[in-house]
């Protein structure tokens, strides 16, 4: 449904035939509905708005009468809202709505045809004056003097756009609304231009006396100034002369840039747009001296094909050359007094010249002003280089949609146009070279053919010049420019993925290359980030590029080479010291240089080389393992063995394999598996590397759940940390989750507490990020909840800081738990969703069932039991299939619950039943004491009250010799169950009170 209201009330249905709205009293009050553009209106306002003084007796059913009928009217009932603030329309479908979006875009662009464009478009919009048959209803007074003031305005921007007017159509406006200054203005400089000087002057006069005589106020000072400059003849009034070309297709993305060199060419004389080869420069300057309005013009030098830049300043000025000067002091001779804007465009190959000449011109004529394109800034003083970026991937998409769109085709994937705008840089010309193969093969296929990107992007527009027409010949054009040190630093970049440090590119290069490296900087061809230290990047066809013209030099092999050892060498330097308090700086330098440590990884497995691919395969594996990158490592770790390799790196390799698998949820027969491993390892290993393997296998069976086994691996690994502070440690801290998990509160609190204290003087901030689970449990059991909050917010911060995500879902678990145990729903389900989203974003499926055994325990305590109940039964199942007998009593309990809650006694009592026995299996008291509370309300609602009541007296009994009695917040079942038995206690009849709440 379309309505317009830019003239006559009209209204028009999905197929645009005329929907009519015969009565008046409808149409009052679908008026009034529209001009409050789809916010609520009172009843109240509705009725003095439809019946003023005289309302009818019922107005309200009256009121709701006219409604039903515009309901009718309009044929769909939910186009009129009604909420408790009044009724609405939900509509943006309104000829209004659409005018305004189309002066937003115009305001928008600096683009002057396509400003004139659109407003022209948002003008005839307009059918007469806004609800032009309510124009005496008070209701609609503010919505007609806003629509006409917005419609005057769009006039004024489109005559401010033109630079050619009609002097009748100004004229007439200029009569129709003789006080508005900015229409006075445009009529004024428009007769000026015409040459009728006279004119403009009477107009202003004419201006002047009406303001005075209406309104007592003088014109303001925009257009007194227009006065002064007509009365002094300014030549800045005149039509600027140019020899721009006109644009031939819209410039995509660069509405911001546009706007920041205009800014730099107003504070500054010298502008230098820098940036790679098919980036854009060219377009960028042109479109911004578009805007540009001197006195004596705007000039286009085009340098590309050029010997000399004074003499092609010349030929663009129309300048004769005279024998008596030489063609530089001619073009500072002929510039001397002119106020222009002079482009010089493609400068690289001429930058010497173009320096000398700009520094001179810019000294010997005052009111000139330059802007210069080239992949090298002139390097003058003054002088401001804008380096143009490409373009970011919403405009890169856009460009590439628009160019195979005037190809007659359409993109129909969004996420390929967007890979393929990515793996070309964003940058421009690519693009525009891609969209002319893309009817043929296909964005797919395009992108499957990137690897051989010279072939294949050669099919450019016939009229650009011939370095622009392939992409190859881009950058052999700015190849052609390099001196042979400076090709031989840049081939040999090609190497680095995802750029390096200035450390790295020595290395790597063989060679002292700062010089170069930053020649090639300020020519574009490398791009100098600070992520805080500086880092040299390639952008992928450039570095596609490189990786050829290396391989023309005979150098892939040893360049290679050395970029593996480097990385081989930083991976074992990190492993070394990554456990310490350098800890958070290495695994940023080391999340810096995943994508280079991968390349090298994958060229040592690829060439054969069976012991460096261990060596970095085992060093990188602790990395991975804290980032929680725990496939990747296997991959890493599985490809590195296959190639054979020395017997102790196999079987240090094998040690950190199998934790992983483990840790992952695969494998059977993990305990003879660990011990296997483990006796290979201990013939090669030492008194450290024995421990710690010890250690990491030991926590890996505590995470799948073989907790007997763990305790086992883990003592022996302490046994063997004489010497190892920071294994003792973290050992600590797995015993302490060993221990919670055997209720054994006492040793929670005695090793978590160590363990903390010896890992913060270590400076190992993830050994205390692994310590506050435990720690944390410890408090909310004990219900020192002011505690257990300020133990995960600490290691959320933590956990923040360096980038563990994993344990960053824990947190949000633990603090999820808290707010539920506060009985605060809402702010436990999110923190525990936050928690669920970000552990399956990185694959850690432990903290996954965490997150889901909080929202289920939510979800029942809300009394939402069927959500809880289809969570509880999810987790069972993964419990089952990861074979994690652990979790099972609570899940039991958990289940055993709801079924009480929903009244099935027998239910309750088999589940319940089944987590008895978990926990007796497992040890913990607390578990025991859980299922035996369980129990008592199976019994409860069963009508056996006596066993009931001897059943929370045993869990009460096992709370206490656990050391552990049910704090306040958690009571919430045995509160409930006890509720039960309250009238039996005290000698009087059970409580017939609903058993299912």
């Amino acid at each position: 449904m379309r309505f317009g209201v830019l003239g006559p009330l009209t209204v028009h249905d999905a197929h645009g035939e005329p929907v009519t709205v015969t009565r008046a009293a409808v149409r009052v009050l679908l008026a009034d509905l529209l001009v409050h553009q789809g916010r609520p209106v009172s009843a109240d306002r509705l009725i003095e708005d439809l019946w003023g003084a005289q309302p009818p007796r019922d107005p309200v059913a009256a009121l709701q009468v006219r409604v039903a009928q515009l309901r009718t009217a309009l044929g769909e009932r939910t186009l009129v809202e009604s909420t408790p603030a009044g009724y609405r329309l939900v509509t943006d479908n309104v000829d209004a709505a659409d005018f305004a979006s189309l002066i937003g875009q115009a305001r928008a662009t600096s683009d002057a045809r396509r400003k004139v464009a659109l407003l022209d478009q948002a003008l005839a919009l307009w059918r007469g004056p806004a609800y032009a048959d309510f124009a005496d209803a008070a209701f609609a007074q503010p919505a007609i003097t806003r629509l006409t003031e917005q419609r005057l305005v769009a006039i004024e921007d489109r005559l401010d756009a033109l630079d050619d007017w009609d002097l009748g159509e100004l004229a007439e406006l200029v009569a129709t609304y003789p006080l508005r200054e900015r229409l006075r203005a445009i009529q004024m400089r428009a007769l000026y231009r015409a040459g009728r000087q006279s004119d403009a002057l009477a107009s202003f006069r004419e201006l002047t006396s009406s303001l005075r005589e209406e309104l007592g106020i003088d014109p303001g000072a925009e257009i007194v100034r227009l006065h002064q400059q007509i009365l002094r003849q300014d030549t800045g009034l005149a039509r600027a002369r140019t020899n721009l070309p006109a644009e031939v297709s819209p410039l995509v993305g660069r509405a911001a840039a546009i706007s920041d060199v205009s800014a730099l060419l107003d504070a500054h004389r010298l502008v230098t747009l820098t940036g790679s080869g098919g980036v854009g420069k060219t377009r960028l300057a042109l479109a911004t001296a578009g805007r540009v309005s001197l006195p004596d013009g705007v000039w286009l030098v085009e340098l590309a094909g050029a010997g000399s830049v004074a003499e092609a300043v010349l030929a663009a000025l129309g300048v004769r050359e005279y024998q008596e000067l030489a063609p530089a002091d001619l073009v500072l001779t002929a510039l001397r007094d002119k106020q222009l804007l002079l482009v010089l465009d493609n400068c690289e190959h001429v930058v010497g010249q173009a320096a000398e000449l700009v520094s001179r011109l810019l000294r010997a004529a005052p009111l000139a002003r330059v802007l210069t394109t080239s992949q090298e800034p002139l390097g003058l003083p003054g002088e401001v280089r804008y380096p143009v970026p490409p373009l970011d991937e919403p405009d890169a998409v856009q460009l590439l949609t628009e160019r195979v769109q005037a190809l007659g085709h359409s993109l129909s994937d969004s996420a390929a146009a967007a890979e393929l705008c990515r793996r070309l840089d964003g940058i421009p010309l690519a693009l525009e070279l891609a969209a002319s193969r893309v009817p043929v093969l296909g964005v797919h296929e395009l992108i499957a053919r990137l690897d051989d990107r010279f072939r294949l992007l050669t099919d450019g527009y016939r009229d650009a010049p011939p370095r622009q027409r392939t992409l190859r010949a881009v950058l052999d054009w700015s190849w052609s420019l390099l001196s042979d040190e400076e090709r031989t630093v840049l081939r040999r970049l090609s190497v680095h993925v995802e750029g390096c440090t200035l450390a790295a590119a020595e290395a790597v290069s063989g060679l002292d290359v700062l010089d170069q490296l930053a020649t090639l900087a300020q020519r574009s061809l490398v791009v100098v980030t600070h992520d805080p230290q500086p880092r040299y990047r390639l952008l992928e066809s450039v570095a596609q590029y490189g990786a050829e013209r290396l391989a023309e030099a005979g150098e892939t092999a040893e360049t290679r080479q050395r970029h593996q050892m480097w990385y081989l060498r930083l991976a074992e330097q990190a492993r070394d010291e990554l456990y310490g308090p350098r800890q958070r700086q290495w695994l940023a330098t080391l999340d810096q240089e995943s994508a280079n440590l991968r390349a090298a990884l994958d060229g040592l497995v690829r060439d054969g080389q069976a012991d460096p691919a261990l060596r970095l395969a085992n060093a990188l594996t602790g990395y991975w393992f804290l980032r929680g990158r725990r496939s990747e490592s296997s991959r890493a770790l599985n490809s590195a063995l296959a190639l054979g390799g020395s017997p102790e790196l196999r079987a240090q390799a094998r040690v950190w394999q199998l934790g992983l698998d483990l840790l992952a949820g695969q494998g059977t027969d993990r305990v003879a598996a660990c011990e296997e491993v483990l006796a290979d390892y201990t013939r090669f290993g030492d008194a450290v590397g024995i421990p710690r393997a010890q250690w990491f296998l030991g926590y890996a069976l505590f995470v799948c759940g073989e907790l007997p086994a763990s305790e086992d691996f883990v003592s022996r690994a302490l046994a063997g940390f004489r010497d190892d502070p920071w294994g003792e440690a973290v050992a600590l801290g797995v015993r302490a989750d060993q221990a919670l998990l055997r209720g054994d509160l006492s040793t929670v609190e005695e090793a978590g507490r160590r363990s903390v204290r010896m890992l913060a003087e270590l400076g190992d901030r993830w050994g205390q990020s692994q310590v506050v689970s435990p720690l944390a449990a410890l408090a909310e059991i004990t219900g020192d909840y002011e505690r257990a909050e300020r133990l995960h917010t600490d290691g959320l911060r933590l956990a923040e800081d360096l980038g563990l995500w994993t344990d960053v879902a824990e947190r949000l678990t633990g603090l999820g738990r808290l707010r539920l145990l506060a009985g605060d729903y809402r702010a436990a389900w999110d923190l525990h969703e936050r928690a669920m989203r970000l552990a399956a974003e990185h694959s850690y499926e432990p903290g996954v069932v965490h997150a889901e055994v909080g929202l289920a325990l939510g979800a029942r305590r809300e009394g939402k039991l069927d959500i809880a109940e289809a969570h509880l039964e999810r987790l069972l199942e993964w419990q089952r299939r990861a074979d994690y007998p652990p979790g099972d009593a609570l899940i039991f309990a958990e289940l055993g619950f709801v079924a009480e809650m929903q009244g099935d006694a027998g239910k309750a009592m088999n589940l319940h039943r089944k987590s008895l026995a978990e926990a007796e299996r497992s040890g913990d008291r607390r578990a025991v004491a859980l299922a035996l509370e369980g129990l008592a309300g199976a019994y409860s609602i069963s009508g056996d009250l006596a066993r009931a009541a001897e059943l929370l007296d045993a869990a009460a009994a096992e709370r206490a010799s656990a050391g552990a009695p049910l704090p306040a917040a958690e009571r919430f079942d045995v509160d409930r169950i006890s509720a039960r038995l309250a009238g039996w206690r005290d000698g009087g009849e059970p409580r017939a009170d609903e058993h299912a709440r």
